[in-house]
């Protein structure tokens, strides 16, 4: 294959990778007219049409998608093997790209962004948040964070955090219209924040544990979203009982005073975050040291295991 055919297929993925031309354009360095026009010529060179384009989206036609299921696992092979090759230098370099929840990239990942961009220049950080269920494999991600109970079952899983506790908590100023509740069975009667799994997903219902007994609650009130920033800001503003993982910004809350912890006794311990990644692959360096970032491990101890 010509140099010139390959980058037309490593350009045909980044699109249907990032569904926009912008955004590959982007990742690839090059303007969008530029990568259109590419596009253009592998389309007219291979006689068939590969993307659907509208104004506002860009997705693979049925001969698009049964290309890129091809293409797509021999690129990340490549990638990795040059990656492999450059780490036999004693530098690591190339990009990784991780999917990851915002919580984890906001809590986890970007404290140590500028420790990790220090001890490995080379490194291009491609980092998408997502809170829905994406296949890291399909998307040509080289690892996700998920909480535990949501990894797939053929995958490689690195801990990250401890495990979480769930929290119900509510605004003083709710609590003083409308009560306590003591117990789930009392939700029924309260206004409550629910959470919708994203990707359009079904509605969570609330589960919750007290000396083995296990309860699942449907709750009620005036606010459904994917989102957790909006979930957090609605119990600060009183809409009702919003019940979560336990995050710094819940924690900061409650030390407040700004939110109340109610019905600990009922509190559900979850399984912490994890790092995955296909275990069909041996991880690439790049993201070896990453994992040792993110566990606050001694830099040097992923070089050492990068060179020969």
């Amino acid at each position: 294959m010509r140099g010139a055919e390959f980058a037309e297929l490593k350009a045909f993925a980044a699109v249907v990778e990032r569904a926009s031309f912008a955004r590959a354009a982007d990742h690839l360095g090059l303007s969008p007219s530029a990568l259109s026009q590419t596009i253009r010529q592998l389309e007219t060179r291979l006689g068939v049409r590969l993307l659907n384009r509208t104004t506002r989206s860009v997705a693979p036609t049925m001969a698009g998608s049964r290309l890129h299921e091809r293409i797509a696992p021999m690129i990340m092979e490549m990638d990795a093997a040059v990656a492999e090759t450059i780490a036999a230098t004693g530098r690591t370099a190339g990009t990784l790209r991780i999917n990851t929840l915002g919580m984890a990239a906001k809590n986890i990942i970007a404290p140590r962004l500028g420790r990790f961009h220090r001890a490995h220049p080379d490194v291009v950080l491609d980092v998408v948040i997502d809170d829905g269920l994406s296949d890291i494999v399909a998307g040509r991600f080289d690892a996700g964070i998920r909480v535990g109970e949501r990894l797939e079952k053929d995958m490689a899983a690195v801990r990250l955090t401890a495990d979480v506790k769930m929290l119900a908590v509510a605004s003083s100023d709710y609590l003083a219209r409308c009560g306590e509740p003591r117990t789930p069975a009392d939700l029924s009667h309260h206004a409550c924040i629910n959470w919708r799994f994203p990707g359009g997903g079904g509605i969570y219902r609330w589960q919750f544990e007290k000396k083995g007994k296990k309860l699942e609650v449907a709750v009620e009130g005036p606010l459904i979203s994917n989102q957790q920033d909006m979930v957090v800001e609605a119990a600060l503003q009183g809409l009702g009982i919003l019940y979560a993982y336990d995050i710094d910004r819940i924690d900061q809350a409650i030390a407040a005073g700004q939110l109340k912890r109610l019905m600990a006794d009922w509190s559900l311990t979850s399984p912490g975050l994890y790092l995955y990644y296909s275990n069909r692959r041996y991880p690439q360096p790049a993201l070896r040291a990453f994992i040792d970032c993110l566990l606050d491990r001694d830099e040097t101890a992923s070089r050492r295991r990068t060179r020969p």
